[in-house]
């Protein structure tokens, strides 16, 4: 088995390591989602500092960050030096994220000269592959962020008669791709109970009861855990983001065992086919949301049609399988 270092160089979480793969919700430090899921799949570790990475640990993930490419091309460079297999990721790798980065033909050419130097990619999403192909990397692919689905620790589910209303997974109001407004509005008009998640203080707070007085505004951030024992305890999760992410929403979901109305992420599109956004518009997402609070049988064949995608593509086993093929 590929042991796989993720490096995020300079960046701010601390260092995590993942000996026994995703371990429990109860552990100490960051959970094994997003890029950490990388890690963990692979029994590997999370890093701020290349020299952190032990010398046994042959393949390394460096993390792309809009301030932190000259951190990256050191790292890219020094990881090399030391006789490992270097491959690089945008951290934030939503297309608007993304493009916000290379808007600045220094930041351009900087990111150019990594992806030379750097013995391939990772995208956690299927829209950057041609962004890093056409700069300069040799090999790569997608590897959609992996999710410990079949690990009874992390199955959030509660019971059918404890599921009540919508839980909006969206909490950007200053992102225009996420569409948050528009998705809390959305939830409140579907006349069931709406939970949403504050991040933004106390101007998010008031936006949200403009929006609606009859919302839930649960303060936020929330840990891990506490967050998704929240989620578990809707009928559904809702959202019309546009941003083209990775997918945690759709992938906290799945944790969950809940369908996810909305989102083109990449985990969204794999595990809901039937649900997400793309090529939807806002009514006939409503239109399914609608349904899913109404009719059991719908709502049961749509929960059974995600867990067996989810596992074909998004456990991880094949999360580490599929980056094994990559980094070998």
């Amino acid at each position: 088995m590929v042991i796989l270092a993720v490096l995020n160089p300079g960046g701010r979480d601390k260092m995590r390591l993942f000996p026994c793969g995703a371990g429990l919700p109860s552990d100490p430090g960051h959970p094994p989602v997003n890029y950490h899921a990388y890690a963990a799949c692979c029994h590997g570790g999370f890093y701020q500092s290349e020299k952190e990475i032990p010398e046994d640990v042959r393949a390394v993930l460096v993390l792309l960050r809009k301030r932190g490419l000259d951190a990256a091309l050191h790292a890219v460079t020094g990881l090399k030096k030391r006789g490992k297999r270097v491959f690089i990721s945008w951290k934030e790798s939503g297309l608007h994220q993304v493009a916000e980065s290379l808007a600045d033909a220094k930041r351009q050419d900087k990111f150019r000269l990594i992806c030379r130097e750097a013995d391939g990619f990772i995208s956690s999403t299927p829209e950057l592959v041609p962004l890093y192909q056409s700069s300069g990397c040799r090999e790569g692919g997608f590897v959609p962020t992996p999710y410990p689905l079949v690990e009874p620790e992390w199955d959030f589910s509660v019971s059918a008669g404890k599921r009540r209303g919508v839980f909006v997974g969206t909490r950007e109001f200053s992102v225009t791709s996420r569409d948050h407004s528009l998705a809390v509005s959305a939830a409140c008009a579907l006349g069931v109970p709406v939970t949403v998640i504050n991040t933004d203080g106390l101007k998010g707070g008031h936006l949200l009861r403009s929006i609606s007085r009859d919302l839930t505004i649960l303060r936020g951030p929330l840990p891990y855990a506490e967050y998704l024992g929240v989620m578990a305890r809707h009928r559904l999760v809702f959202q019309l983001d546009r941003s083209t992410v990775p997918g945690q929403v759709a992938g906290d979901a799945l944790l969950c065992r809940l369908p996810c109305v909305g989102g083109d992420g990449a985990v969204e599109r794999l595990a809901f086919e039937n649900l997400h956004g793309f090529g939807r518009d806002a009514q006939a997402l409503i239109g399914i949301a609608r349904s899913l609070l109404l009719e059991d049988a719908f709502y049961v064949k749509e929960i059974e049609a995600s867990r067996a995608a989810a596992s074909a593509r998004l456990s991880f086993s094949v999360g580490r399988a599929e980056l094994e093929k990559l980094l070998r």
